[in-house]
């Protein structure tokens, strides 16, 4: 079968409320939650629309999804421009017809968009290297109806895992299994590559009925479907970067490890030290001279580094800083004699003076005033947090207002 990268449709189900990663997904589409200062999608739509795919649809269901998704990439053209993709892309959203499982959401995004070609299916919260031509030519050999992406993993028990035969043909899913049980060390990483037959089998009537009963997610429903049903279901090993930013800890370790490892190029900021990944962006005249004097103060020593560093547009940093591992996004402020140690600091956050931070991730537009400790904790949106407060192992939720000297451990405050 010929076949043509421009052809290949890619459909992104975000239909959940992105649970474990509460709660900066409150009022935000975990698709949409920022991540080396863009939005977490951005990564997988960049490294598809560089090897020539043209047509996204996200599969969104609920307010906030659509919400988030909408008002950040609209039809496309923004992001386009701002990877410099010709011709552009095009983002389509589902219409407003609720689905019943992510399964469902491409039943309904397939039949609207009148797909008849090799479709694609990635997850909103994942992050990957993948060649494309690769993975639908090894589709094509197989004569697959459905293959899906595999991946060696060490900790099983919170994925599906594949039983597959010399030939990797998928002969069973096991949804997350104990370790000793587990059939192998392959774990469904959510990318999958279907055939337009697809569509009849989701016509069927065991699948009518399935829908009826709100059985049509991939993973629990359809795949175990079409491998009962005989259907050709193979498994396509990468060895590639592939991450699940589902939960804080795991959102951590991505922003680690990209930072450590993505070209400069797609870093989109300038190296201050030509030894170290020390990133600082920014580009129009007034973020330059910020950037500038950033510089000045690393080079007298005012700002120290260890490991990698981002530091976004506009920030104002200053004096006695420690920064290790970390991000800091556009438009913050950092006083003096801060502390900041594997942690995520969205756009527009306030850090007061003597403020410690450390395995945490702080929320976009937040006020953390002098003297606060803030350790493996995550911090939502618009939080105000009084000085000399102390925040161990908790979770803060939106628009909250912690009074000074409050000692919060092992609390989720809603």
């Amino acid at each position: 079968m010929e076949w043509k990268i421009e052809d290949v449709k890619v459909i992104i189900p975000i239909g959940g409320e992105a649970t474990r990663l509460r709660p900066l997904t409150i009022e935000t589409s975990k698709a949409t939650v920022r991540l080396l200062n863009r939005p977490l999608i951005e990564f997988s739509l960049y490294e598809l629309a560089k090897q020539g795919i043209k047509e996204f649809i996200f599969g969104v269901r609920g307010y906030v999804n659509y919400r988030s998704l909408f008002d950040t990439f609209k039809e496309g053209i923004g992001f386009s421009a701002r990877y410099k993709i010709k011709p552009r892309v095009h983002f389509k959203y589902q219409p407003r017809v609720d689905s019943v499982g992510n399964a469902d959401s491409v039943r309904i995004n397939m039949e609207y968009y009148r797909i008849n070609d090799i479709t694609l299916i990635i997850q909103g919260d994942n992050i990957f290297r993948l060649d494309v031509k690769k993975l639908i030519n090894y589709h094509l050999e197989k004569k697959a109806m459905m293959t899906i992406v595999l991946k060696k993993w060490n900790n099983v028990e919170e994925f599906g895992v594949a039983d597959v035969d010399k030939d990797l043909r998928i002969k069973r899913f096991v949804e997350k299994p104990k370790k000793e049980e587990a059939p192998s060390n392959l774990i469904n990483t959510g990318i999958y590559v279907l055939s337009p037959d697809i569509k009849k089998v989701f016509e069927s009537e065991d699948v009518i009925r399935m829908r009826e009963e709100g059985k049509m997610d991939f993973g629990k429903d359809i795949i175990p479907y079409l491998i009962d049903h005989d259907y050709p279901v193979y498994g396509y090993i990468t060895e590639d970067i592939w991450f699940d930013v589902g939960t804080p800890d795991r959102y951590l370790d991505a922003m680690q490890t990209l930072l450590a490892t993505l070209p400069d190029s797609e870093i989109g900021g300038k190296r201050i030290d030509e030894n170290k990944r020390i990133f600082v962006q920014g580009t129009s005249p007034d973020s330059i001279r910020r950037r500038n004097i950033i510089i000045s103060k690393y080079k007298k020593g005012k700002i120290k580094v260890e490991g990698n560093a981002l530091i976004g547009r506009h920030c104002q940093i200053g004096n006695g800083i420690y920064i290790e591992n970390s991000v800091i996004d556009n438009f913050t402020i950092v006083k003096n004699n801060v502390k900041i140690v594997k942690s995520s600091i969205m756009d527009r956050v306030y850090l007061g003076n003597n403020v410690e931070i450390q395995n945490s991730i702080i929320g976009r537009h937040v006020e953390i005033k002098d003297g606060v400790k803030i350790i493996n904790s995550v911090i939502a949106d618009d939080v105000t947090i009084g000085e000399n407060s102390e925040i161990v192992n908790s979770r803060i939720y939106p628009h909250r207002v912690i009074n000074s000297g409050s000692k919060l451990h092992d609390t989720i405050l809603t």
